[in-house]
């Protein structure tokens, strides 16, 4: 089944919801009920659910919420680590490696290079941080999946050349540039400068 983005944007929502409703002691979930705490339309999560989940639920008691949750998990690769790296150790990149909640979704942050003798050598959050010139060495020694790309502008492209000649074959992209890839590799742009030209614009808006 054909899923749109605008679904799977949601199926990470639904499973934070999901979650918290688990850890207060809720044993089954109904569509309703979804819709409603989230601001979505019954049929819009109907029609979300059926896409990872061939059980439909029993009326009245709902579905139960474990296996909604590992429907979303299975379904969004979330079942399982994929490693990952952070390129470019800045205050962004050191910032997502101390970040904690990757590992919900599967995410496994490795290790990190950059260029700097200051942060080469050192560790944040028992996360290593190897020279950019190990590169290639270590995406396949530790079998690194996924690269997450937090570089100045100005090497951004060189250095998503010396990430798929190692073999990388997704990109997150934060940095506000257009990559140039080959097909088979994966480009996941995060414009935050885009993204708070939106809020901008609809704080401005709210009120007309």
């Amino acid at each position: 089944m054909k899923v749109s983005e605008r679904q799977l944007e949601r199926f990470p929502i639904y499973l934070k919801y999901l979650l918290s409703m688990r850890d207060s002691g809720l044993l089954t979930i109904s569509s309703p009920m979804i819709a409603n705490a989230l601001s979505f339309s019954e049929e819009q999560v109907r029609k979300d659910l059926q896409v990872v989940s061939m059980n439909n639920g029993k009326p009245k008691t709902g579905r139960d919420i474990n296996e909604v949750i590992h429907d979303i998990q299975c379904f969004l690769g979330y079942d399982k680590y994929t490693n990952a790296c952070i390129v470019g150790v800045g205050h962004l990149g050191s910032a997502l490696i101390n970040y904690q909640g990757f590992r919900d979704f599967g995410l496994n942050i490795v290790c990190g290079f950059d260029s700097s003798n200051k942060v080469v050598g050192s560790k944040i959050n028992d996360v290593e941080v190897f020279s950019i010139y190990q590169l290639a060495n270590k995406i396949e020694e530790l079998h690194i999946e996924v690269a997450i790309l937090v570089t100045p502008s100005n090497v951004a492209q060189d250095v998503t050349n010396k990430l798929v000649n190692a073999g990388i074959k997704g990109i997150w992209n934060f940095v506000p540039i257009h990559l140039n890839v080959n097909n088979d590799v994966v480009v996941e742009n995060i414009n935050m400068a885009s993204s708070f030209a939106v809020l901008q614009h609809k704080l401005k808006t709210k009120g007309e």
